[in-house]
C-alpha cells in the first residue's frame, strides 16, 4: 500500500484529514504508512510524554497474534469479530487464523473510513474462509451484532472469539464501557471468548497521564486505566485463560530473549472464555 500522505489529494471525501484517528496513529506507532499530518502531529505530542509507546504498539500487535494462534490452533475457534481492526498490516488476524484453520471466518470493524478505502487487503481470504468489512463504531454495539455482514459471515450459534484489542481506552466512563461490553458478550453463545487489551497506569502514571492528555487536546476520547479496571471491565464472568490478565508482553511470549521493561510496555492484555454453563446460585 502507498503512503496516505502521497495519496492525499485522491483521498475520498469522507475521510477527514484535518483530524487524527486512533487507527492511522497507532498504524504510525507500528511503522505504517497510512497517515496524515494530523496524526503525525498528534503522535508526536504523545512522544514526547511516552516516549516508548513504539515499543508499547509493536508489543500489543505481537500480543493480538499469539492469542488469535491460540485460539485458532489450540482452542479451535474458527470464527472471529475484531472490533478496531484498524489499518491493513502484517499479520491481520485473518492471516493468522487461517494459517491454522483455513475455513476462519472473520469479520472486521472498525469507524475510521480509510480502513474501508483499504478494505480490500483485509479481504484476502483463504477459499475455504471468509472476511467481510462493516464501518461501525464499538460504542454502537445493537449496529454490529444486528448488521447483515456480521449475521452472514458469522454464525453466532458456534463460539465467536471477540477482539478488543487496544480500542478500550478509547471508550471512556462516560461512554458506558461496561453495557457496551455486556451487550457485546451477552451475543456470544457459551465457549465463546473474548482478547482484550488496554493501556494503563500502573508502571509510568505521569507519562501515561500526559499521553492521555495530548489524545484528549487533539479530539480522541481517551481514558487509560489500571490494570485491575481494565481486568474487572474486560473480563468479568469469564475464565481467563493462564497466565490471565498480564503485560501483553508477557502473555505467553514465544521466546526466552529479553522483554522490554513494563514500564515501556504500559500495556496489558488477556483472553477470557465464555463459561459453557452457568453454576446455579
Amino acid at each position: 500500500m502507498g503512503s496516505a500522505e502521497s495519496d492525499e489529494q485522491e483521498t475520498p471525501p469522507e475521510i477527514d484529514t484535518s483530524r487524527p484517528h486512533p487507527a492511522r496513529m497507532y498504524d504510525y506507532f507500528i511503522g505504517g504508512k497510512n497517515h496524515f499530518a494530523a496524526d503525525r502531529q498528534t503522535a508526536a505530542k504523545v512522544l514526547r510524554h511516552s516516549p516508548s509507546i513504539r515499543v508499547a504498539a509493536r508489543e500489543n500487535r505481537a500480543f493480538l497474534g499469539r492469542a488469535v494462534r491460540y485460539l485458532a490452533a489450540e482452542a479451535g475457534i474458527r470464527q472471529f469479530l475484531d472490533i478496531g481492526t484498524g489499518l491493513p498490516t502484517t499479520n491481520n488476524v485473518h492471516e493468522v487464523a487461517q494459517e491454522f484453520a483455513p475455513s476462519a471466518r472473520v469479520v472486521y470493524v472498525d469507524n475510521d473510513p480509510l480502513v474501508l478505502a483499504h478494505a480490500r487487503a483485509l479481504l484476502t481470504s483463504s477459499p475455504e474462509g471468509r472476511t467481510a468489512y462493516i464501518h461501525a463504531d464499538l460504542r454502537d454495539p445493537e449496529a454490529i451484532l444486528s448488521s447483515p455482514v456480521v449475521r452472514e459471515v458469522l454464525d453466532f450459534s458456534q463460539p465467536v472469539a471477540l477482539i478488543l484489542v487496544a480500542i478500550l481506552h478509547f471508550v471512556p466512563d462516560e461512554f458506558g464501557p461496561a453495557k457496551i461490553l455486556s451487550t457485546l458478550t451477552a451475543a456470544l453463545p457459551p465457549g465463546s471468548y473474548l482478547v482484550a487489551s488496554h493501556l494503563v497506569t500502573d508502571h509510568a502514571p505521569d507519562s501515561a497521564t500526559g499521553g492521555q492528555a495530548a489524545m484528549r487536546e487533539a479530539g480522541i476520547p481517551m481514558q487509560r486505566r489500571e490494570s485491575r479496571e481494565f481486568a474487572a471491565l474486560a473480563f468479568s464472568g469469564l475464565e481467563l485463560v493462564p497466565p490471565g490478565v498480564a503485560l501483553v508482553s508477557e502473555w505467553r511470549p514465544e521466546a526466552d530473549g529479553p522483554r522490554p521493561t513494563p514500564a515501556e510496555v504500559g500495556c496489558y492484555g488477556g483472553v477470557g472464555r465464555k463459561p459453557l454453563c452457568l453454576m446455579p446460585a
